[in-house]
């Protein structure tokens, strides 16, 4: 399955007109797609320095990333985190744990970016808030779950980033047409959000789909 929702042209264009990765994150980029399984998961250039950008702007003291995978969304949040800014990040297997606290040691980052091995609804429930940012990305049925235990531990002016909202796009088509587990998981995440009163949400059509949430 593709992340694109738009043309491979536009995407490109896209990224050739972002500032281009930090060589550190480019390096992590290529083992990634070489030695790991997935590479469709590893988050792009653009949707890296979107979430840089989320960082720079919040200036979260305390992040929480629930699926690490290869480490490329926590160390580009770590590029501009506050110097006295933390992020846990959450990784269930321990090859891509593996290779993302090799990473995240390569570029100076091992004080501030910690990996939690494990089932990573239990590591949420067993840490302390408030969390000033959360980046979902990882098993999409889940994400209902994952949600429901941060938002209690988010912080007032506290950010929640949802990762592949649209799944290609295949949340939008008719129910018939595609009753696989992840869409269904992500169909019901999204309606629970949409209809949440407690919280303002805005869903964008970055790479496979953007939900920003904050408290109402």
């Amino acid at each position: 399955m593709s992340p694109q929702l738009v043309p491979d042209q536009i995407e490109a264009y896209a990224a050739a007109h972002t500032s281009p990765a930090a060589t550190h994150l480019q390096a992590l980029a290529e083992e990634t797609r070489v030695t790991l399984e997935c590479p469709q998961m590893l988050t792009g250039e653009v949707e890296g320095r979107m979430l840089e950008f989320l960082v720079f702007l919040a200036r979260p003291l305390k992040v929480l990333e629930i699926g690490t995978y290869s480490g490329y969304s926590a160390l580009s949040m770590a590029q501009t985190l506050p110097q006295d800014g933390r992020i846990i990040t959450c990784e269930l297997d321990d090859a891509r744990a593996d290779v993302a606290e090799r990473h995240i040691a390569g570029a100076g980052l091992a004080d501030r970016v910690e990996v939690r091995r494990g089932p990573a609804l239990g590591t949420v429930r067993a840490l302390d808030g408030p969390f000033d940012l959360v980046f979902i990305d990882a098993d999409k049925g889940g994400y209902l779950d994952y949600y429901e235990a941060v938002l209690p531990k988010l912080s007032e002016r506290g950010l929640i980033v949802v990762d592949n909202v649209l799944w290609s796009g295949r949340v939008a088509e008719d129910p018939g047409d595609d009753d696989e587990e992840s869409t269904r998981a992500l169909r019901a995440f999204n309606d629970h959000v949409a209809a949440d009163e407690r919280v303002v949400n805005v869903m964008l059509t970055v790479r496979d789909g953007v939900t920003l949430i904050r408290r109402g």
